[in-house]
């Protein structure tokens, strides 16, 4: 039996299930509990013709011109568990296991995948079509984490969003399946969820699963019971439930507490597996008005503070959420790979594990820091709130230091 994927849980709601016109989306990362993730921002960059990008483990050609993006990422990778370009294209992914064991020779991660398609396409099927196009050609595979003593190795899937459609993206090897959602609330998690209702596919998708004796032609073409290994198609999402309840009101706050719930199992904090990071976007219909995408940059957000940031020229960068860079000598670089851990904790990620242990040890001042965290957080969101509601053009300059601000306050009151 192959390992279990880490639970995580990506959502998007549309209207009408959403306010205001907003597209609202959504991610609980699940890792090992150890692992730091860090947010880290690329301005937009042109590239000479003929150079190479260095993804996680092997180098693939650069492309021409590569747009501004904004990661979550576990900070030994190169790639990302989620994250935003700068034209409101979100994408996020999960690993899952089928029928078909996921390779263990080094080759794009669907982290890394989830960064290419951000930094390559301008709509999300713009996104979808680079994902694809990058699987045909280079494969998936490679070692899912930082473990010198054991490969795990997963499949991927995405959810790739932006203003105006979502993709579910499905994929086993280089095989792919995938479903377009412009309404309602969808939740993808750590197994297959694409039946009959497919959109676009891998054009030898069929002929592939038929010469393998997995469908036989006649019955409907379902990807999940092709896929899936028996037990495992089974309904994942219980946070959906939660978003629908909400009838037409999914705000960026009625995300947060879906993504802080612990009893549904969408906060996840168990003995392998806690929740190292999350986001939530909040992707306006109309586009003369800002993405606002909000980083906690620290593990369950049930005791984090999502903080916002929007794209705008020379936006401030944040030291603070970024991971120490070990460049050539780090032991993810070397071959064999993972030989010692580093200690990869950056500053806002220190100041949270004293917080943390302060509302594991101390109910008192654990309770009131708490409420603390929650005020700025709401202060956050008010004020985004007024943003995406003014007539008024955005003046840039109100933004350029939004984030960083944020960070900076948050660690004010850890200290």
């Amino acid at each position: 039996r192959m390992a279990a994927a880490p639970p995580s849980y990506c959502f998007v709601a549309f209207p009408p299930c959403s306010k205001d016109g907003l597209v609202v989306f959504g991610k609980n990362s699940a890792r090992p509990r150890d692992e730091v993730q860090e947010v880290v921002y690329f301005t937009a960059a042109d590239h000479d013709p003929g150079s190479k990008v260095e993804c996680t483990y092997i180098e693939i050609e650069q492309v021409p011109k590569t747009h501004a993006v904004v990661l979550s990422r576990p900070s030994w990778l190169w790639g990302a568990e989620m994250g935003a370009n700068e034209h409101g294209v979100c994408v996020a992914n999960e690993a899952v296991v089928t029928r078909e064991p996921a390779s263990e020779s080094e080759a794009l991660l669907g982290m890394d995948l989830v960064r290419l398609g951000l930094e390559r396409g301008a709509t999300a099927k713009e996104a979808l079509d680079v994902i694809v196009a990058l699987l045909e050609e280079h494969g998936q595979g490679g070692n899912y984490y930082e473990d010198g003593s054991s490969c795990h190795t997963f499949q991927s899937a995405f959810l790739i969003v932006d203003r105006n459609e979502a993709w579910i993206l499905e994929t086993s090897g280089k095989y792919w399946a995938a479903e377009k959602i412009t309404e309602g609330v969808k939740c993808i998690c750590n197994q297959l969820s694409l039946t009959t209702k497919i959109d676009a596919e891998h054009p030898e998708l069929r002929n592939y699963v038929r010469s393998q004796g997995w469908w036989n032609g006649d019955s409907d073409f379902n990807f999940s019971e092709v896929f899936s290994l028996a037990d495992d198609h089974l309904v994942c999402c219980s946070g959906k439930e939660s978003l629908e309840k909400q009838g037409g009101d999914v705000s960026a706050q009625a995300m947060i507490d879906v993504l802080r719930d612990k009893d549904s199992g969408v906060c996840v904090d168990s003995e392998s597996f806690l929740t190292t990071a999350s986001i939530v976007s909040v992707l306006p219909q109309d586009s003369s008005f800002p993405c606002v995408h909000y980083f906690t940059g620290t593990p369950d957000p049930s005791r984090s503070i999502f903080k916002p940031f929007i794209f705008v020229d020379d936006v401030k960068l944040v030291p603070k959420v970024q991971s120490p860079s070990f460049g050539n000598d780090d032991p993810a670089k070397k071959i064999p790979r993972f030989q010692e851990k580093p200690d990869r904790r950056h500053e806002l990620y220190k100041a949270h594990e004293w917080a943390r242990s302060l509302l594991e040890n101390d109910q008192d001042k654990g309770q009131k820091l708490m409420r603390i965290m929650l005020e700025l957080e709401k202060q956050g969101l008010e004020a985004m709130e007024d943003i995406l509601t003014r007539t008024e053009v955005l003046d840039p300059a109100e933004v350029v230091d939004l984030f960083y601000d944020c960070v900076d306050t948050e660690l004010k009151f850890f200290k």
